[in-house]
């Protein structure tokens, strides 16, 4: 892995303050701290028991925070080995770590193969350059239950278009990111 650009913590529950590092990776960028917390504040009445996947974990600050929040589980799928092997590492010391499922691989056939209705929460928050959108929401819209949550993180300039069937719960910007979360029309 590259050398650590910097640190993000866990905002809140059971693994508060828990830091995570944030490598030197081209395209990661992960959810800044007050942005998590305020989408974890609109969350929160739909987490405890919840499954949860997060299509493009990087640091893995989405996924984590989830659990460490009273989320049943989480999926976090990670292209780059040297980012699964530290999303597993961090995994393996957190008390009750057991719920975080690390997968490394593209996360378009994976979420593609995921179980149907499977999820109740899923974060896609891909590499900005890469243009994922419309192609990880589409593989992920089977896996989501009815009354499913999405959280999308896009750029700006071009926000990420709701999918058929899905309406604007929240959304705010920050100078990087347009940030929207969904529910499922089920």
């Amino acid at each position: 892995m590259k050398p650590s650009s910097g640190r993000v913590r866990i905002v809140g529950g059971r693994w508060r303050g828990t830091r995570l590092d944030v490598p030197d990776a081209p395209g990661l960028r992960p959810t800044g701290d007050r942005v998590r917390e305020t989408l974890f504040n609109w969350l929160q009445p739909a987490l405890p028991g919840a499954r949860v996947v997060d299509a493009f974990a990087g640091t893995g600050a989405l996924g984590l925070e989830a659990v460490s929040r009273g989320a049943r589980s989480a999926l976090l799928i990670e292209r780059d080995p040297a980012l699964a092997a530290a999303l597993s590492a961090v995994a393996a010391r957190l008390p009750g770590g057991e719920a975080v499922d690390v997968r490394r691989g593209d996360a378009l056939p994976l979420l593609a193969a995921l179980p149907a209705a499977g999820f109740d929460v899923a974060f896609v928050d891909p590499p900005f350059a890469a243009d994922l959108w419309t192609p990880a929401l589409a593989a992920l819209d089977a896996a989501l239950a009815p009354q499913a949550w999405l959280y999308v993180e896009s750029p700006v300039a071009r926000p990420a278009q709701a999918p058929a069937g899905w309406r604007l719960h929240r959304e705010l910007s920050t100078r990087e990111a347009h940030c929207a979360l969904w529910r499922r029309d089920g």
